[in-house]
């Protein structure tokens, strides 16, 4: 290929620009502070401290060092390709936000024709984020920043109309986003790297290797991603017990499925000998397969059964799906998302399920009718009124059945596979447009095309 159809000079400035315009121009007009960040909004009875910021705050930050330093040294594992790794995941991370914080903004902060922003606009935002930078994982090595921008700028609305879609006319349960963000991210992804799929790769490539550096590097971004992940977990849960029980059931999940990933890695691999890739991915299964349940009243043994069981699922489709899925589907799935969100996100969803038809009163209380919001009562229903005595503020719900939510649970689950699907197959054609800098096979996986290399980058680690 030549090096000016990969050169950035001109397209990476020039799509930065056209970007940053319109980012520019729809915040000027479209967004404005919400009552918590607004001075106008302050007077002599406000308490400072009763700020949303000191509420959500805490939970911003650690989701954004889930983002930029727990995806970023993930994605730093490939020994040519950590320069990319981290710093397209920086790119792409940083102009997704922004472009969620408007696309989001507009199905659920809009209001008297303006965005009202604050912290929870970000969290929301960073969710979002996180469905890019997952999707990124199938092409990673694959793609110039030019298309990974791209890729963010046509995701975050496709995302943004199906998670809206699912909660507002599906309604759902999903606070830990098994459904919105896990699948979604996953199939989006499969989609894009389907159409973008490259024969030649299918045997591997020359710079397609890892090494000790790169995994140690790469491991740290895990453990990030590992202790943060309650955090990303609980921070849209209802406030209280529910929140509390959303990291209780994370952490236990996270901490069964690294137990069983080390003892898989061991039984699987030659000589009983551990695999960094399995370190690196398997151990966090477990905070995905928890996810559609985590605020609920599942137990703390529940929470550890599917830590262990999204660890086994997630090694397996490693070991066994991801080569299958390579050689006869056309799916090139770079950083096996389809095992470590996919397939974990399947299993947290049917776990879901089972959640919502075993739910009682007698388990829950009158509470359940906060976790479960669309089986309260309807509006001027005799039993609202009676559960407002116990739980002043109860909102008005539709009424439903256990099992009659349990069916709108795999009506979203379909939906979302579907809606992601389509729209990473769209984005992949988009993707193939030759102006888009994508690299020749050859080039691929070899941070030397789009950077300035230090003099000891081919020979680091080399003796």
């Amino acid at each position: 290929m030549n090096p000016s159809s990969t050169s950035l000079r001109v397209r990476l400035p020039a799509l930065v620009l056209v970007l940053e315009v319109i980012l520019l121009v729809l915040y000027s007009f479209f967004v404005t502070y919400d009552d918590n960040a607004n001075a106008k909004m302050q007077n002599n009875m406000t308490i400072p401290m009763d700020n949303s910021l000191y509420r959500d705050y805490p939970y911003f930050a650690d989701v954004q060092v889930m983002i930029f330093v727990g995806f970023g040294c993930l994605l730093a594992f490939l020994r040519f390709y950590g320069f990319s790794g981290m710093v397209f995941n920086f790119l792409t991370a940083t102009f997704s936000i922004q472009w969620a914080i408007l696309v989001q903004g507009y199905f659920q902060f809009y209001q008297d024709g303006k965005i009202h922003l604050g912290v929870i606009n970000l969290i929301n935002a960073e969710f979002a984020c996180a469905v890019v930078l997952i999707s990124f994982g199938a092409v990673l090595g694959k793609t110039s920043p030019v298309q990974l921008l791209v890729m963010a700028f046509l995701e975050v609305p496709f995302f943004s109309v199906t998670e809206w879609a699912v909660l507002k006319y599906i309604r759902v349960n999903d606070a830990g986003g098994s459904i919105v963000i896990h699948l979604f991210a996953c199939y989006f992804g499969l989609g894009v790297t389907f159409v973008l799929y490259r024969p030649n790769l299918n045997n591997g490539h020359s710079k397609e290797i890892t090494s000790y550096h790169s995994d140690i590097l790469s491991v740290l971004g895990t453990l990030f991603l590992w202790v943060f992940w309650p955090s990303f977990n609980s921070s849209l849960t209802l406030k209280g017990d529910d929140q509390h029980r959303a990291v209780l059931h994370t952490f236990i999940g996270l901490s069964s499925s690294t137990m069983t990933a080390f003892a898989l890695s061991a039984v699987f691999n030659k000589k009983g000998k551990l695999t960094m890739a399995d370190i690196q991915n398997v151990t966090l299964a477990g905070g995905v397969t928890v996810g559609a349940s985590v605020d609920m009243m599942i137990s703390p043994a529940a929470a550890y059964a599917l830590g262990v069981l999204g660890c086994t699922a997630c090694f397996l489709g490693y070991r066994y799906l991801t080569p299958f899925m390579a050689q006869r589907l056309r799916i090139q799935d770079q950083c096996g998302i389809h095992n470590l969100h996919g397939l974990t996100g399947l299993i947290s969803c049917t776990a879901g399920i089972c959640a919502i038809l075993l739910a009682t009163e007698e388990t829950y209380g009158p509470s359940m009718y906060e976790i479960f919001a669309h089986r309260s009562p309807p509006e001027g229903d005799p039993k609202l009124l009676a559960l407002r005595q116990l739980i002043p503020g109860l909102k008005a719900g539709l009424g439903r059945s256990a099992e009659e939510q349990a069916l709108y649970q795999v009506a979203a689950i379909f939906t979302t596979i579907a809606a992601a699907a389509v729209g990473g197959v769209v984005t992949g054609f988009v993707l193939k447009l030759p102006c888009l800098a994508s690299p020749a096979d050859d080039d691929c996986f070899d941070d030397a095309l789009f950077f300035h290399m230090p003099t000891d980058f081919y020979t680091e680690g080399q003796g």
